[in-house]
């Protein structure tokens, strides 16, 4: 099982991943597709690797708009499980902007 990260080492790596914010209970960024069509395309990139991975972020899709949240929930918390989705959610919105 996954430790959660404390206070100071969930705010160390969230400088590190300057779209993201949030604490020990969760981490979330938002994002602005171009279109409709490339935001899904996210998202179904985000479905095969957060399967791959079998941990999967909080999705909300908005038109053009989606926002990420991630936590791992069997602990309450962000664990480096939660880190590593974030940046692989990043370098995919990176491939597909």
């Amino acid at each position: 099982m996954a430790d959660v990260l404390t206070a100071e080492a969930v705010r160390d790596e969230l400088s590190g991943l300057p779209d993201w914010s949030g604490d020990q209970a969760g981490i979330a960024r938002t994002v602005e597709l171009a279109t409709f069509t490339d935001a899904i395309t996210v998202v179904d990139r985000v479905a095969v690797m957060a399967d791959e991975l079998d941990h999967h972020p909080d999705i909300d899709i908005r038109w053009r708009t989606l926002t990420f949240r991630c936590v791992t929930h069997s602990v309450d918390g962000v664990t480096r499980r939660d880190l590593d989705l974030a940046r692989r959610i990043d370098k995919i919105v990176r491939e597909v902007r």
